[in-house]
């Protein structure tokens, strides 16, 4: 049923590959150094321990040359690069290159995968699947495993008492390599869809925000003239007590008599249109700020008669006085942003129902079209979600940042929002039911509040 609104164009201005921020994926230059230093201090101490402390024959200073490496490094990017540098997707994925490659040269000299810091070539690949584009991720994760299967092959003996030494079965060696090698497919995976999906939901979140001041700012703009009105009000008083000072001062007969005259006309109109302005705000805000639930209908409803599908609003249920709402923008766009989904799918009709009674408000909207796909039900509400068959996208919209906006701003005034399919063997189409509960009422309405008394939810409509 539903499609994203058409009026609203922030996805259209997000970047693809799912609309993530590419500007969140940019890596501060002072992370990657620090995360280095870490490294370099670990590796450092680790060969001082097995060289001077066991005193484990190996080639320490081998270890020593491929540490100094990665400390040249680091010195060499922090004096070309400021700490606060976000460095481009390329230098990324060179720097984590050498972090893949650096560790790698220190297992072949330390007994390959029979070393236990062997799991260490995880941490690439994890830094890439959480800041990285998908291409990048896997590049690192593809190297991180072609360097765990040489090390299995070649490596100089891990370091051992002398005269004795370590021979591990080739099954038990097979084992850790597996083990190494899924560790790391599993857990960069893992990574990279939690990552994404904090981007996207930031993302959508950012999206949000953007709508719903720009919808608060078009509420606001009464109050600014009002506020205008006032201030222009003393200069204009000044101005036509002037006036009026000249216009008994000249005589009737006189060549400037027309002009002052004018003048005093025109100060008296600017007074009566400034009067109205400052008006604005006490009168719109009397009858705007407050509306039955009705009338808050019928608003989101309206953009969306006259094309070609009937909209009935009837009551389903009601119980005592209808309820007096506060109006809230993020509400209405919500509202309207599902009843358009409805009209983009229905075959010729959609259906509001209202409802009210102790226990809450109610809302259904349900169209006569296909309803819901089975795949899309199980993931309805998630930012950036599309809808792969054409045939599930008569209006060429999809499940996706509109329908988030629209549910986020719902939710935040205290709703829960259902979506389903209407039942029935005969019957086809989807159906949304929003509700307000009675703990809920103190944002939404003005009217008294319904008298506590453990009220659940009112029951389904229809």
């Amino acid at each position: 049923m539903m499609t994203i609104a058409k009026g609203l164009d922030l996805e259209a201005d997000l970047p693809p590959e799912r609309r993530l921020s590419r500007e969140g994926q940019r890596v501060r230059l002072a992370t990657l150094t620090r995360l280095r230093w870490l490294s370099i201090a670990g590796q450092a101490a680790a060969c001082v321990f097995v060289a001077w402390g066991l005193w484990y024959p190996y080639p320490v200073w081998l270890c020593f040359a491929l540490i100094g490496v990665s400390v040249c490094l680091n010195v060499w990017l922090s004096s070309r690069y400021s700490k606060a540098e976000r460095l481009s997707e390329r230098r990324t994925a060179l720097i984590l290159v050498f972090d893949v490659v650096q560790p790698t040269g220190l297992l072949v000299l330390t007994g390959g995968i029979q070393n236990p810091f062997a799991v260490f070539l995880v941490v690439p690949a994890m830094i890439a699947a959480a800041t990285q584009p998908a291409r990048i991720s896997v590049g690192i994760g593809v190297l991180a495993v072609l360097c765990a299967t040489a090390i299995a092959f070649i490596h100089q003996p891990i370091p051992w008492p002398a005269g004795h030494s370590l021979d591990l079965p080739f099954p038990y060696l097979g084992g850790m390599w597996f083990a190494l090698v899924t560790t790391l497919v599993f857990s960069t995976f893992y990574v990279y869809r939690v990552a994404a999906e904090a981007r996207a939901l930031s993302d959508a979140l950012a999206a949000t925000e953007l709508m719903l001041q720009r919808e608060q700012h078009l509420s606001a703009l009464d109050g600014l003239a009002a506020a205008a009105a006032h201030e222009l009000g003393t200069p204009l008083a000044t101005i036509s007590l002037v006036a009026k000072e000249m216009s008994r001062a000249v005589a009737a007969d006189h060549n400037l008599r027309e002009d002052i005259d004018l003048l005093v006309s025109q100060s008296e109109r600017c007074r009566a249109i400034l009067g109205q302005l400052a008006s604005l705000s006490s009168v719109s805000e009397e009858h705007l700020a407050k509306l039955p639930l009705s009338s808050l209908i019928e608003e989101a409803v309206a953009p969306h008669r006259d094309f070609g599908v009937e909209i009935g609003v009837r009551v389903l249920e009601a119980s005592g006085p209808e309820p007096v709402l506060r109006r809230n923008a993020g509400v209405i766009y919500g509202l309207g942003n599902l009843i358009e989904n409805a009209v983009d799918f229905a075959r010729g009709e959609v259906a509001i129902g209202l409802s009210w009674n102790g226990a809450g408000i109610a809302i259904e909207i349900s169209d006569d079209g296909p309803g819901f796909p089975a795949e899309v039900l199980a993931r309805i509400g998630d930012p950036y979600m599309s809808v792969r068959a054409a045939e599930q996208r008569q209006s060429g919209g999809g499940l996706g940042l509109g329908l988030f906006i629209a549910k986020t701003l719902i939710e935040r005034s205290g709703a829960r929002i259902r979506f389903d399919n209407r039942p029935g063997r005969d019957v086809s189409g989807a159906r949304v039911t929003v509700s307000w509960p009675s703990e809920s009422f103190g944002r939404l309405t003005v009217a008294r509040p319904a008298e506590p008394g453990g009220f659940d939810l009112p029951p389904p409509l229809g």
